[in-house]
Formats: C-alpha cells, structure tokens, sequence
C-alpha cells in the first residue's frame, strides 16, 4: 500500500519511513526536503490540488513501474512555511538499494516537472512568485 498526500500538515519523516518497513523490503530510500534559509524569511506554496494528486498517482504509477520497488510514498505540503519546515517526502522501499535510490531520484525530478504546485517566496523586501520550480507552466502569473 502507498501513500499520496497534499496537506498543510506537517509530517514525521520517521514515522512514515517505519511505516514503509515490510517484509519485502530489505532497503528504505527517503528525500525529505527543507525549507533553507536563502533570504527568505518565509515560503508559501499553492497547487491546483485535484490535479496535483492526480499527477503524483501517475509518478508512483511510473517509478513503480520503471522500477524493481514495493511501495512508493509521497507528501508534499502547502500553505505558508517558515524556515526549517518539511516540504516534501519520498520514501521509497524495495528488496535491493539501487532500485530504490534511482526510482526515489525519479520521482522528485518528475515532482518538479509536472505538479502544479507553485512557490511564492517571502522576503524582508516582498515576496515573489518563483519561477521554474513546479507545475506545467512552471510560472504564476496571476498575483
């Protein structure tokens, strides 16, 4: 069984690697990312959240496919977030490493390709919608 969410909750990256443990499974490959202090002192993330669950089923459909895993995890937050906070996880569990490492791989390269979710950075100057992290048209223009 996997797991797809969009929330605005905050998870436990440990939590959800223990809950991939199986007997199949003899490696678990996670990406937890982070919201870095860059200059910014906030993010804010939107998706167009219907799609966006639709599309992260399609990229566990593939990895899982392309791939020789078990099970495919993925979260990834909205709303506005502070320094520090996680932003996405991927956890990925399979009976051998390198299939896990390259299908973990896969599935975060592909997240930033085709989910619409989008970024809006905030800084003690403003904030700004950044452009080229997510989603089909990689830009908001609308704000």
């Amino acid at each position: 069984m996997t797991m797809i969410a969009i929330t605005e909750d905050d998870f436990d990256p440990g939590a959800c690697i223990d809950a991939a443990r199986s007997r199949e499974n003899g490696g678990i490959v996670s990406f937890t990312g982070i919201v870095r202090d860059d200059g910014i002192t906030a993010m804010e993330l939107e998706s167009y959240r219907d799609v966006a669950l639709q599309e992260l089923a399609i990229i566990r459909d593939e990895a899982m496919s392309r791939y020789a895993i078990n099970s495919v995890d993925i979260i990834h937050r909205t709303g506005k977030l502070a320094i520090g906070d996680h932003i996405v996880l991927i956890v990925v569990g399979a009976s051998h490493r390198k299939s896990a490492f390259q299908a973990c791989e896969f599935v975060i390269d592909r997240i930033k390709e085709s989910v619409p979710i989008w970024k809006k950075e905030q800084t003690p100057e403003g904030s700004r919608w950044v452009p080229g992290e997510h989603g089909p048209s990689n830009e908001r223009t609308d704000r």
